[in-house]
């Protein structure tokens, strides 16, 4: 934070209030306050946040506060939602056109069906996309329409805009073989000399690179003034314990800011610029996108409209199975149950060729059975309905054992976090005290079984709402290389039904009780 500025030379300062999001992923609906699913009943009875239509209400609310106003998103619009799965970029080009926004970074998501999808949405919307850390040159749905950088104008101020995506984005999506990224804090200073030789005072990154990356490039650029991230949902606030760092954030001067994800906060920051782009002072705090603020009538009217042709997707037909699969929560949240293996064994034959060999499934997740025959989407979405997204980490065995002690802490009680598992099983007493129920864990390598190692590694899958702490499953907040924004979990049960015409449900023994 800084010191309110001198009014002395109040001709040539600027107060800008930055409105911003990021991660959004396709949440045009209202989400509950687990991220997921909020039905219509919960939504008017104020338990749910976010949503384009309450945005756009904040938004508004925000510009008619303040004199000066940018709406900035830090990456990630596509994917999460069938709204992406039928209309892929469209809708959000539409909602973020209503928004009116006038800038975004390119995130790894926006990659997901390749530079094509990717390009039909930069066709569609009224505001640049920037990615300044890659090489287009070889990518012709690319060329000459992404830029690294731009410029608007705020009350005569020049502000520069630069974008930069996380520098894996062949890992985590499908860029093609023709985009070559490069190191995001050269690409970053490059662009910032640049602007700044054309007399651009204030620099915005847009950044869709993590909130430890972006101190990083903040410690390591000059002249950048404002970051406004994106890529791993931190939340930053002065005001809540669950914080992940201040609002905003000071590195080597430069202010760095996110809101978490999915349409629940707008981030608002207020910046008052000195006469040569310098920053005075900056204050602010993301606003709760929750059912105090109402929701937009024409938007959810448009919604609806969008929505129609997604409930004949549900109609869908992924496969079938030949017998069916109990998703019981009796069943489930006690012990090894079909549905449970069906789901552990898919997240893990998803990534298991990147090295993650051992999946760990909430029973709490699982909300339905299925019978025997065709499946649709629409069954998957009731079984798996929370949205939630597949998550790959690495963690110790002592942590993996944690884990399972979690699991099976609540067993006599019924509890959601009951683990079902693939890659590993495991024994439990559950007459013995909670913590200490665990009694033997072996977990599957390319040489068959062998017993855990206390101190050794093992890449793991889960979904974000487990590996974010959900459940009791803390121990999984400290896990290294992790990653929460892969697939949909029901995409993945689809896709693995789908791969596997006539599945067969079993147990075969993977978790037993003493």
């Amino acid at each position: 934070m800084y010191s309110q500025p001198s009014m002395a030379a109040g001709h040539k300062i600027l107060n800008l209030t930055i409105l911003h999001t990021n991660d959004f992923h396709a949440r045009f609906r209202p989400i509950s306050k687990y991220d997921n699913n909020c039905s219509a009943e919960s939504n008017a009875e104020g338990k749910c946040f976010g949503g384009s239509a309450r945005l756009i209400s904040a938004i508004e609310d925000a510009r008619a506060r303040h004199e000066n106003t940018i709406l900035l998103d830090g990456g990630d619009q596509f994917q999460g939602t069938l709204f992406y799965n039928l209309y892929k970029g469209k809708v959000a080009a539409e909602m973020m056109n209503k928004l009116q926004y006038d800038g975004m970074a390119v995130g790894n998501h926006e990659f997901d069906d390749g530079p094509e999808t990717l390009r039909a949405f930069m066709d569609a919307v009224n505001f640049p996309v920037l990615m300044a850390n890659a090489n287009i040159d070889m990518e012709p749905e690319l060329k000459g329409k992404l830029q690294k950088s731009t410029v608007i104008e705020r009350s005569g101020h020049k502000i520069g805009l630069i974008g930069v995506v996380t520098e894996d984005v062949v890992d985590l999506s499908s860029p093609g073989q023709n985009i070559i990224f490069t190191d995001a804090i050269s690409a970053v200073q490059a662009e910032v000399d640049s602007l700044t030789a054309d007399g651009v005072g204030i620099i915005i990154l847009l950044s869709h690179s993590s909130y430890e990356i972006d101190k990083e490039i903040a410690a390591n650029t000059t002249g950048v003034d404002v970051i406004v991230g994106g890529h791993d949902n931190a939340y930053l606030s002065n005001v809540s314990d669950r914080a992940k760092g201040p609002y905003p954030t000071v590195v080597n001067d430069t202010q760095i800011i996110q809101a978490y994800a999915y349409g629940k906060y707008l981030g608002e920051l207020s910046v008052v610029f000195g006469e040569k782009g310098e920053v005075i002072s900056a204050t602010g705090e993301p606003i709760t996108i929750d059912a105090s603020i109402e929701e937009d009538g024409d938007i959810v009217a448009r919604l609806d409209e969008l929505e129609l042709p997604i409930n004949e997707l549900k109609e869908t037909l992924v496969g079938n199975v030949s017998n069916p699969l109990t998703g019981n929560r009796e069943v489930c949240r006690a012990q090894e149950c079909d549905m449970g293996n069906m789901i552990a064994d898919a997240m893990r034959g998803a990534v298991i060729d990147k090295g993650y060999t051992i999946a760990l499934a909430n029973s709490g997740g699982i909300r339905a059975s299925l019978d025997a025959g065709d499946v649709t989407l629409g069954e998957i979405m009731t079984i798996l309905p929370f949205q939630n997204t597949l998550s790959t980490f690495k963690v110790t065995g002592k942590q993996l054992l944690a884990a399972i002690e979690n699991g099976v802490s609540e067993h006599e009680d019924g509890a959601g976090r009951f683990p079902q598992v693939s890659g590993m099983r495991f024994s439990f007493d559950p007459t013995r005290p909670a913590g200490d129920r665990v009694t033997s864990i072996e977990t599957q390598g390319s040489y068959g079984w062998s017993a855990l190692n206390l101190y050794g590694t093992y890449g793991m899958v889960s979904n974000n709402f487990i590996r974010g702490g959900g459940d009791g499953y803390k121990m999984f907040r400290s896990a290294t290389d992790i990653y929460d924004f892969g697939p949909d979990l029901a995409d993945v049960i689809a896709d693995y039904i789908g791969a596997n015409p006539g599945y067969k449900g079993y147990t075969d023994g993977r978790i037993k009780q003493d």
